[in-house]
């Protein structure tokens, strides 16, 4: 039998038998995932983002939404009561970064997607209090008068695609002409558009006529979220753990 006193009376043993078991258990945890190819589960529906929403998601962090607002659902019952099914790993594949947060002054956005209409969000983003009047959130009536900048929309594309995210060289060849078909359902390009992203929603998002501004590219992200999984497809005993 193994003598312990030995071990405790002796600093030295003791400090080389801790980090050898730490050694072993870290490999026996670590090594595996040299041998994956992937730690994220695939779920059916995820894809990149149009370059429209992937310039509102640019804009999301400009601001700093994220200081307030998480896109994170625990799987807790209160949680998923709220907001709807837990987050998936899958859903944040394609996030460089993740938009996770760590603070909810206002509610979690990770399934905002549809759950509101266009002019609602505008309204919201113009002026907050008049459809929340307690909310303590600023005003971004700016973004509604500010033109898009998207003319550098491929270069966007292709440092995401340098990070694993599969955009492949004609949807970085197309992003300027994608932007602008995104915000003109009437456009040629619609077709092409969903074809590179399926599901992809084609509209004017800012309500208003002309060239698309910051506002129709925020509205576009915020529409898009929570909406690319269908899960109907999972158990409603699933949205507990």
């Amino acid at each position: 039998m193994f003598d312990h006193k030995k071990l405790e009376k002796n600093s030295i043993l003791m400090t080389v038998c801790i980090l050898l078991v730490v050694s072993v258990g870290g490999i026996v945890e670590i090594a595996p995932l040299f041998y994956l190819e992937s730690t994220i589960e695939k779920v059916k529906g995820m894809r990149p983002y149009t370059p429209l929403e992937l310039a509102g998601r640019n804009i999301y962090i400009r601001e700093g939404c994220y200081n307030c607002h998480s896109q994170m659902i625990r799987p807790f019952r209160d949680e998923v009561e709220r907001y709807g099914h837990y987050s998936l790993a899958a859903e944040s594949m394609y996030d460089h970064p993740f938009q996770w947060g760590s603070k909810r002054t206002g509610p979690d956005l990770a399934r905002v997607g549809g759950k509101y209409s266009d002019e609602w969000h505008r309204t919201h983003m113009i002026d907050p209090r008049s459809l929340v009047p307690e909310s303590i959130m600023p005003g971004y009536p700016f973004l509604a008068t500010t033109p898009l900048k998207y003319d550098d929309m491929g270069l966007h594309l292709k440092a995401n695609a340098m990070v694993g995210v599969p955009y492949d060289a004609a949807m970085i060849e197309a992003a300027q002409a994608d932007v602008e078909a995104q915000v003109d359902p009437d456009s040629d390009g619609v077709e092409d558009l969903q074809k590179r992203y399926p599901g992809a929603q084609a509209r004017n998002f800012d309500l208003q006529p002309g060239p698309p501004t910051e506002m129709d590219a925020l509205i576009a992200y915020l529409q898009v979220l929570g909406t690319m999984v269908d899960f109907s497809v999972y158990k409603a005993e699933d949205n507990y753990r």
